[in-house]
């Protein structure tokens, strides 16, 4: 695919700018393969991930949902970061100031040399207790199959947001402070149409930060930008990169 153009308004924006922040979706990591929970093979297309992805269906049957997590970590495992990944980890090398923050909870940002990500909806190689909220790494299934139990004796589940649950709440006050003072916003591969998150977009443009959309496809909230980029983050944030003399 030919690299698209990119405006001088945006090389100047981001030239000069000492704030940046940068908000990624599903479309990011659909470049390195990432599947979605939707449509996968086997067992799992006789569930909705309604069905599987609810704080109510992990206390019924915990073992069919840590199957289903263990069988999309592996998925993941597969995927590499791709180069719009790796652009993002050498923006925050190079601004004063950069913000990362992300629906994705496969974890590709940390793998690609990211440092602080604050991860909306958790990390799917995370767990954590389900009662205490005690970390526990990336703790899962026993290879006997016994399912993973807390000190205090509660069960461990996956560090993901699932349906019904709120965001973590110092997470999504350090990403909308970060925001909010911030002089460039991009944002990467992102539907804008899950709420609160892509909240985000509106708050920065009501902030007065210069912005960019990076998506293949127009979205419901393109109008909100000031420049438009129409293509794969892979091939426009490595092009952004060069614009602005970032070594690789």
């Amino acid at each position: 695919m030919p690299v698209p153009s990119i405006p001088e308004a945006a090389i100047a924006a981001l030239s000069s700018a000492e704030a940046v922040a940068a908000f990624t979706g599903a479309g990011i990591s659909a470049e390195s393969g990432v599947p979605t929970f939707r449509g996968e093979r086997g067992l799992w297309r006789t569930y909705r991930p309604e069905e599987l992805a609810t704080p109510q269906a992990f206390e019924a049957d915990p073992r069919t949902v840590w199957e289903w997590y263990t069988f999309r970590r592996d998925l993941m495992a597969k995927s590499n970061p791709n180069p719009g990944h790796y652009a993002l980890a050498r923006w925050e090398r190079h601004f004063p100031h950069f913000s990362l923050v992300t629906q994705n909870v496969d974890g590709l940002h940390h793998r690609a040399g990211s440092q602080v990500v604050y991860e909306l909806h958790g990390n799917i190689c995370r767990s954590r207790c389900h009662w205490c909220r005690k970390p526990a790494g990336d703790l899962g299934v026993g290879p006997d199959g016994e399912l993973p139990h807390c000190a205090c004796g509660g069960p461990i589940r996956p560090d993901v947001v699932w349906f019904g649950e709120t965001l973590p709440a110092r997470t999504v006050d350090d990403a909308w402070k970060d925001v909010r003072q911030t002089d460039v916003f991009v944002s990467v591969g992102t539907s804008s149409i899950v709420y609160p998150a892509a909240g985000l977009i509106e708050i920065a443009r009501s902030a007065g930060a210069f912005m960019i959309e990076v998506n293949p496809e127009e979205t419901e909230l393109s109008g909100l930008f000031d420049v438009c980029l129409r293509g794969p983050s892979g091939i426009i944030l490595p092009e952004v990169s060069r614009r602005l003399g970032l070594a690789d």
